[in-house]
């Protein structure tokens, strides 16, 4: 009898390419990951990992069963999923994730109304980037993840998700109250060529789209600072430090001494939940599903 738990470790290897990644997306030691890889190869009478340098490589073995297992674990996500849509009861626990603008701006609303609803959901957040809340869904460590795109640049979805748009979020530029456009209707961003820029961290999303779409502008970013918050970027803004681009959702209150001027190209992202296909029929997924969209449409009518 294959053990589910064994399964679940030889999947994760064969997602992640090595012992100490699986281990990672699965909480778990190095160790731990080799003594249940070690106790499957018993088990089935087949070894699964050869040496590879320093690492281990998944033998012919190996490959044939991580392809059942994935089967597996997805059927018993959807045997679990149809379970919960027969008993028809919002309970159980719901992990999820939002980047930090959208925990900040969505989550007090929706959570607290999940939680005057269905009194039996235990509901587990947690702040994370677009590409570390898709990968936990993925993984199965989340069961929704709410992430984001811009409207010229795409964030690419794998196979087996489901989203929901929730709302699209307008982006202004934040500049110092002396700041030389601050009085404009609108600005452009070719206009800011000169100016020190105040953006997220080397390699986010929304930081590598920054970088995008001024150099497409004919812009070499300048950047000046670096802040994962909406908030503390805007309190660089307000001492005069630089610039940033500032989406409408988690934004207020903006502190004194900044100034909001809108882009003529009308800068948005798109804010959206998704989850996996299998996990498609629980209540619990279309509850917080709702909950979410309500928030999101009280900060569009903000």
């Amino acid at each position: 009898m294959l053990n589910l738990e064994r399964l679940r470790t030889l999947d994760s290897l064969a997602r992640h390419g090595s012992v100490s990644a699986a281990a990672e997306a699965l909480h778990v030691t190095t160790s731990a990951v080799s003594q249940q890889l070690g106790k499957l190869e018993r088990e089935i009478g087949q070894q699964l990992l050869a040496k590879n340098g320093r690492g281990v490589r998944l033998t012919d073995a190996g490959r044939l069963l991580s392809e059942h297992a994935a089967r597996i674990l997805s059927q018993v996500e959807l045997a679990e999923s149809d379970l919960e849509a027969h008993r028809g009861q919002v309970v159980g626990e719901l992990r999820l994730s939002a980047f930090p603008t959208a925990a900040r701006g969505l989550f007090p609303a929706a959570l607290g109304t999940l939680r005057g609803r269905h009194p039996g959901l235990r509901v587990r957040s947690s702040e994370l980037e677009p590409e570390q809340g898709i990968a936990g869904v993925v993984r199965g460590d989340l069961d929704l993840a709410v992430v984001l795109d811009w409207y010229n640049k795409p964030m690419p979805l794998p196979d087996g998700l489901v989203k929901a748009p929730l709302l699209d979020d307008p982006a202004d530029v934040a500049m110092p109250v002396a700041h030389r456009l601050a009085g404009r209707d609108e600005v452009d961003l070719a206009e800011f060529a000169e100016d020190e820029w105040i953006t997220w961290g080397e390699g986010e999303f929304c930081h590598e789209w920054l970088m995008f779409t001024l150099r497409s502008k004919g812009v070499e970013p300048i950047v000046g600072h670096r802040a994962g918050e909406t908030h503390t970027q805007l309190g660089l803004v307000a001492s005069g430090l630089g610039v940033c681009i500032a989406p409408l959702l988690g934004r207020h209150p903006v502190p004194a001494g900044v100034v909001l001027v809108p882009l003529v190209q009308r800068v948005r992202r798109h804010v959206y939940v998704v989850w996996r296909a299998d996990a498609d029929r629980r209540p619990s997924i279309r509850a917080a599903v709702e909950a979410l969209r309500e928030a999101a449409q009280r900060v569009s009518q903000a």
